[in-house]
C-alpha cells in the first residue's frame, strides 16, 4: 500500500502542513503531524498481516479520522497522568498536541444533533439501548465523542 496508490484529502493536508511547519521551524507542530501521518502508515502495514481483522482492506478516510481521534484521546490521557504525577509542563505539551490534532477532525456534532440522530434511530429501531448504541456509534464515528454519544443514548432509552 504505497503512498501513490491512493491519497486522501486528510493525508494530503497533513503532508502540506508538515512542509509548512518545516519552513516555519515549528518543531512541536512538525513532530505532532509526523506522528499522525506515521499512525496512518502503521495501520496500513498492520492491515497486511493476515491475522488483522481488516486484512487487505484499504484505509478509508473514516479510518484516518478515527486514528486522529485515538491520538487526541491518548494525549488527553497522558496529560491527565502527567498532572497527577506533578509534571504540568509535560501535560501542557500533550494538551497543545491534542489541540493541533483537533484541527484535522471533521466538524463535531453538538448534543442537539446527536439527540436528533438518536431520536431518528429510536423511531426506526425501538427504544432498546443495545440496539440503538451500535447504530449511533457507527453514525457518529469520528464526529462525536463516543462517551458523550453513549450518555445521550442511555438517557434517551431509559
Amino acid at each position: 500500500m504505497a503512498d501513490t496508490e491512493t491519497t486522501s484529502p486528510l493525508e494530503d493536508r497533513l503532508r502540506a502542513d508538515i512542509k509548512d511547519a518545516q519552513r516555519a521551524r515549528d518543531q512541536q507542530l512538525l513532530d505532532t503531524l509526523r506522528i499522525a501521518l506515521g499512525a496512518f502508515h502503521n495501520e496500513e502495514i498492520a492491515r497486511t498481516d493476515k491475522a488483522h481483522k481488516l486484512h487487505g482492506q484499504a484505509l478509508t478516510e473514516e479510518d484516518r479520522y478515527a486514528l486522529i481521534e485515538k491520538q487526541i484521546k491518548q494525549r488527553h490521557e497522558a496529560a491527565q497522568l502527567y498532572r497527577q504525577g506533578g509534571r504540568p509542563e509535560l501535560a501542557e505539551k500533550e494538551e497543545r498536541e491534542a489541540e493541533i490534532l483537533k484541527a484535522y477532525q471533521p466538524a463535531q456534532l453538538g448534543d442537539d444533533e446527536i439527540r436528533g440522530l438518536v431520536a431518528d434511530l429510536i423511531a426506526m429501531h425501538g427504544k432498546e439501548f443495545r440496539a440503538i448504541m451500535p447504530l449511533a456509534a457507527k453514525e457518529t464515528k469520528g464526529r462525536a465523542d463516543g462517551k458523550r454519544v453513549s450518555e445521550i443514548v442511555r438517557e434517551m432509552t431509559a
